[in-house]
């Protein structure tokens, strides 16, 4: 029968599919709403479906139908143990129900660990993580706390000095913590000594 002006048969539905709801795959068309796992019904795209002769699956299904089986693939590839594949004809044999892995942590002393090495900020004492640590004096501190001690101004690594743990803005180390005298700290007159 000829092909009146239409396109080619969807390789699910077997209707005309034209070109503005065309998807090729394995040298087939299909609609859009027809490209769908055959095993889950899953709607398909380019990186999830998974071909076998004239059938398309998603990668979990295919996995399950076609991949490896035996001891060390799970009864399939991408397969949970408790999905018995019935849905995919397959009849896989249940052993022995496995042990669910326990919740907590096998070494209880490397977790722990993992909770006390998380540093602290010398200015509000509560954890700092990598996402808001910035380094200051040799010791790691909060992006909020990382200001001068005096004047509160906000630091960077051009403005930042330290001493005695604490940070300071250049300006007010100069004042507090310089040389004292003309010329030094804004004072204008030597102190004499009496």
């Amino acid at each position: 029968m000829p092909n009146w002006g239409g396109g080619a048969k969807c390789g699910a539905c077997e209707k005309t599919v034209y070109h503005a709801e065309e998807i090729q795959c394995n040298g087939r068309s299909f609609h859009k709403t027809c490209f769908l796992c055959m095993g889950c019904r899953k709607a398909l795209d380019s990186t999830t479906v998974a071909a076998h002769e004239s059938e398309i699956y998603c990668k979990t299904c295919y996995g399950r139908k076609y991949g490896p089986k035996g001891i060390g693939f799970g009864q399939g590839a991408g397969c949970l143990s408790t999905d018995t594949g019935d849905h995919l004809g397959l009849n896989l044999q249940q052993g022995s129900p496995k042990q669910a892995r326990p919740s907590t942590p096998t070494n209880p002393s490397k977790f722990a660990k993992k909770i006390v090495d998380v540093d602290k900020c010398p200015r509000c004492g509560k954890s700092v993580y990598a996402a808001e640590k910035i380094m200051g004096g040799g010791k790691p501190w909060h992006k909020t706390c990382f200001r001068c001690a005096i004047c509160g101004k906000s630091l960077e690594s051009t403005n930042v000095t330290d001493k005695d743990g604490e940070l300071y803005c250049k300006v007010c180390y100069a004042k507090n913590f310089g040389p004292k005298g003309i010329g030094f700290g804004g004072l204008t007159q030597v102190e004499k000594k009496e």
